[in-house]
C-alpha cells in the first residue's frame, strides 16, 4: 500500500481540515480527499466523520491512527537504515525525554559524535510512555527516562543518579517560605510526587505547575521563586549566586535509566554506546 495515504490520513487527523492538511502536505484538496478516500475504500471503513468546519475521527480511524504511526516512523526507519551511506556503517535510533536531553543524554551524543564516526544516530524527544512504547514496537533502539517500565520485554539499566534539590531565588529562606510564596511545582514523575507529597503536605501552594524542568527554570530565573530542579541543571546558577539552595529541605533522588529490549540484536552495540552514557 502507499505509504502516501497514510502520511495523508495522519496529517488529516492532526489538523482536522482537508484544505489545511494539502497546504502542510503541499499537494491539493481534491489529492487529500481521494487518498483518505481510496484508504477508506481499501479497508472497507469510513475514517473521519465530516460535517461542516468539524472533522473527527471515527472509531476506526481512532483504531487506526496508532497503527498508522507505527507504519509511517517504520517506513521511515527502514528507508533510512536502507539508504545510509557508505560512510556509515551502522545507526542506531534512540529517545529521551526533554529534560533527560538537557541533564545527560546531550552530552551522550557529543560522545558518541566524536568516537563513533561510523555511527548514523536518529534522535527523538517525546514524553516517558511514547518513548517506552516505541521500544516495545521496535521502532526505538534505546530510550532515556526517569521511570522503568514493567515489561518483561524491556530492560531498564539506571544510569546515573539525579538529585532534585529545592533552590529558591532568594537567599536563606526556611522550607516552609519557599513552598507557600511562588512556589513552581515540576512533575518529575510518580516516586518523586510521594517523595514530595510527603516532605511538603498542605504547606505546598504552588502558583504553577509544570511538567518540563527547563521551563520551570526559566520561569524561575525570570520571574523569582522556589521549586525542585535537578542538580545538573542549576549547578551553574547555584555557582553564580542567581539560585539557593533552601537549607533543610530533602533531597529527592531520581535515577536516569536506558530501557531496550532483551535479546536485542543490536546488543553489542548498545552495550558499547552505553558505556558512554555512564557520568
Amino acid at each position: 500500500m502507499d505509504i502516501a495515504l497514510f502520511k495523508t490520513f495522519l496529517c488529516v487527523a492532526r489538523v482536522r481540515h482537508f484544505g489545511k492538511a494539502a497546504d502542510s502536505l503541499f499537494v491539493t484538496q481534491a489529492a487529500v480527499s481521494a487518498r483518505i478516500k481510496q484508504l477508506e475504500n481499501t479497508l472497507g471503513v469510513q475514517l473521519f466523520k465530516r460535517e461542516r468546519n468539524n472533522i473527527q475521527l471515527t472509531p476506526a480511524g481512532e483504531r487506526l491512527r496508532r497503527n498508522a504511526e507505527i507504519i509511517v516512523s517504520g517506513w521511515e526507519r527502514a528507508r533510512l537504515d536502507v539508504a545510509l551511506e557508505s560512510q556509515y556503517a551502522r545507526s542506531l535510533a534512540v529517545g529521551t525525554t526533554g529534560d533527560l536531553w538537557e541533564i545527560a543524554v546531550r552530552g551522550w551524543t557529543e560522545r558518541l559524535h566524536s568516537t563513533h564516526a561510523e555511527l548514523a544516530l536518529r534522535l527523538e524527544v517525546d514524553r516517558a510512555e511514547r518513548l517506552v512504547a516505541r521500544v516495545v514496537e521496535s521502532l526505538l533502539d534505546l530510550v532515556f527516562v526517569y521511570e522503568p517500565p514493567a515489561a518483561l520485554e524491556l530492560v531498564a539499566r539506571p544510569l546515573i543518579g539525579v538529585p532534585l534539590v529545592l533552590v529558591s531565588t532568594r537567599a536563606a529562606i526556611t522550607p516552609e517560605e519557599a513552598l507557600s510564596s511562588n512556589y513552581l511545582l515540576v512533575d518529575w514523575g510518580s516516586s518523586f510526587a510521594i517523595a514530595h507529597a510527603a516532605f511538603a503536605g498542605d504547606r505546598c501552594l504552588p502558583r504553577v505547575h509544570c511538567n518540563y524542568g527547563s521551563a520551570a527554570l526559566d520561569l524561575l530565573l525570570s520571574q523569582g521563586g522556589s521549586c525542585y530542579l535537578a542538580q545538573q541543571m542549576i549547578q551553574s546558577h547555584l555557582d553564580e549566586g542567581a539560585l539557593h539552595l533552601v537549607a533543610e529541605a530533602p533531597i529527592i533522588e531520581r535515577y536516569c535509566y536506558a530501557v531496550f529490549r532483551a535479546g536485542d540484536e543490536r546488543d553489542l552495540l548498545l552495550q558499547e554506546v552505553l558505556a558512554k552514557a555512564v557520568l
